[in-house]
């Protein structure tokens, strides 16, 4: 699953990110609604975990300006809020299911499972596509003009997340996050190096190249 978490505590959100690395799934975190609702409109993610009582605004503010914006994802409510009147109103604005802290990660994940399943962009993500190149996530197979590529797991890792977020720039602390489960800035190449042995797969045998460099700032895949 690709899982988008907008929480502001840390503790709680370390939490949840454990359990999904553990999973293997990919975590994109925020801690204020405002700076999530771009990425949540804009990119592709299986489910979306809120909080309500954030720091720049009310989870169900943010939720009704998503569903307003015909975002489709998946919506899980996150909060200690557990009165009657406070699940119907999580509902009412639009989420697909609500979930009274503490609680526990299996139960979680239940629920993330069950909504993903739901998520209207299950099928269409199924073969990723970006030009002359194409990844089957089921298979994990890769091609590019008809010619397959041999991945490394890293390497499929990456180009699996640069292709999810296709003509959106994606920086090293997003690849240290979803690919190696990192909260925090190694400090190395690390992230330099496993995308110039990927790019020595995909791009340096053919005559345009798909993964371009933003200095200082990322990575952009496009076709």
């Amino acid at each position: 699953m690709n899982v988008l978490l907008v929480e502001d505590c840390q503790d709680t959100a370390e939490f949840i990110a454990r359990g999904l690395n553990q999973q293997g799934d990919a975590l994109t975190h925020y801690t204020h609604a405002k700076e999530a609702l771009i990425p949540a409109s804009s990119m592709n993610f299986d489910v979306i975990i809120f909080d309500r009582m954030l720091p720049d605004m009310d989870g169900i503010d943010a939720i009704k300006l998503l569903r307003t914006s015909n975002v489709e994802t998946p919506i899980i409510v996150l909060t200690a809020m557990a009165s009657t009147e406070d699940r119907v109103k999580g509902l009412d604005a639009g989420a697909d299911d609500y979930l009274v802290k503490p609680f526990a990660f299996s139960e979680l994940q239940a629920r993330l499972r069950a909504l993903a399943r739901r998520s209207p962009m299950k099928q269409v993500d199924h073969v990723l596509v970006v030009g002359d190149l194409s990844l089957d996530r089921t298979t994990q197979q890769c091609t590019r003009n008809g010619t397959e590529l041999d991945l490394m797991p890293r390497e499929y890792k990456i180009l699996e997340y640069l292709m999810l977020n296709a003509n959106q720039l994606v920086t090293k602390t997003m690849l240290l996050e979803h690919v190696w489960g990192f909260n925090f800035d190694p400090q190395t190449s690390l992230v330099q190096t496993h995308v110039s042995r990927l790019r020595n797969k995909l791009d340096k045998p053919f005559d345009h190249e798909l993964i371009k460099t933003v200095r200082g700032c990322g990575y952009v895949i496009s076709k």
